[in-house]
């Protein structure tokens, strides 16, 4: 995560759990009247002519609404003004609005007690009357959140990190003591911009690579919707999943492993005392690395869905590298350069993930 309080962390998850419940409506809607595939929760009737964007559109409004009031304010008008777009066709639009309303109630009541709302009980390492650093953790609570589709959080849980006395670690340690510093001279430009291009999180930073796909394949409503519902839901998973190893496993980060190299029981692990990465460490465990398996869920959605993962040019613009633009043809090559620059950002060791 990028510099900034764990409260802003926090909401990160939350807006992610947040698009994750309105493209499983929006899929569900227009599902409900295609009725083309298996339903994420639930299938509702529904007449064929019912239109499939009021639907959509409604879910949508509906699942957002309940944010807070200032955004169910903006929700009623932002629906008003897209609804007025849609012909007034009989009663296919208001059999629409209906639809839609119904399918998120459906789901907002399937995941009201999700687990998402959990209070922090973190328990930092210590011994009696020993200082640790007193920052709050961030997404302690995550892996307690119920999966949308994943059995339990631990469904995938990865082996443990490798051995601190291994050759594996000491490359790794070293890698990323070279590339991964504020002030790396063996960091390229273009490694460092990739840094700081992915420095950006949550929702901004995979679902407009979905959304591009979705427009420049001139999907279809009810395929638009099942793709955003897919990789809305993998990525909800994923989060849960990565945590619940974060966690488990509780394995530090370079700038506490750079700065402890002599006491890693490993002889060519040579600390620096000053070491620091290029920006804020983020406030949570290591391993596994959460960007890498984020990333590598949307390659691994879209290669499913689309039996490929050569796809139409995608060009994503980060919220943390202003003016900066990264074109993307392949899913492969995406979740190289996400990974890649965990490690040149000082943020993740390049372990097997």
């Amino acid at each position: 995560m990028p510099a900034g309080p764990v409260g802003v962390s926090q909401q990160v998850y939350t807006a992610q759990r947040m698009m994750g419940m309105v493209h499983a409506a929006m899929f569900d809607a227009v599902n409900s009247i295609e009725r083309r595939y298996q339903p994420y929760l639930v299938q509702l009737p529904a007449d064929p002519p019912t239109s499939k964007e009021a639907a959509a559109a409604a879910a949508a409004a509906a699942v957002l609404a309940t944010i807070d009031q200032k955004t169910a304010g903006e929700m009623k008008v932002a629906l008003a003004s897209y609804l007025a777009s849609i012909p007034d066709d009989g009663a296919a639009k208001a059999d629409g609005i209906k639809l839609g309303e119904a399918v998120a109630a459906k789901l907002l009541e399937a995941r009201a007690s999700d687990g998402h709302d959990a209070v922090d009980d973190y328990r930092p390492r210590t011994t009696p009357g020993v200082y640790v650093p007193t920052s709050i953790t961030a997404a302690s609570t995550w892996s307690k959140v119920k999966p949308f589709a994943l059995t339990t959080a631990s469904q995938f849980r990865p082996d443990p990190p490798i051995s601190l006395s291994s050759k594996e670690w000491a490359t790794d340690y070293n890698e990323i003591k070279d590339y991964g510093g504020k002030t790396s001279a063996k960091r390229s430009p273009q490694q460092t911009e990739t840094a700081r291009f992915w420095l950006m999180v949550g929702p901004p930073a995979y679902h407009p690579f979905v959304r591009q796909l979705v427009i420049a394949k001139q999907m279809s409503v009810g395929e638009s919707a099942r793709l955003m519902a897919l990789a809305a839901v993998g990525l909800n998973d994923a989060l849960i999943a990565v945590f619940d190893a974060k966690y488990h496993y509780n394995f530090w980060r370079p700038i506490t492993a750079v700065r402890n190299g002599d006491i890693d029981g490993n002889d060519v692990t040579e600390r620096e005392a000053t070491w620091q990465p290029i920006d804020n460490t983020p406030m949570h465990p290591e391993y596994p690395c959460a960007h890498c398996i984020l990333s590598g869920t949307i390659a691994g959605v879209i290669k499913a869905a689309l039996g490929t993962e050569d796809i139409p040019e995608v060009a994503i613009t980060s919220t943390t590298a202003p003016g900066v633009t990264h074109r993307f043809t392949n899913t492969t090559v995406f979740a190289h350069e996400v990974a890649n620059a965990r490690i040149w950002s000082g943020f993740e060791h390049s372990q097997p993930h």
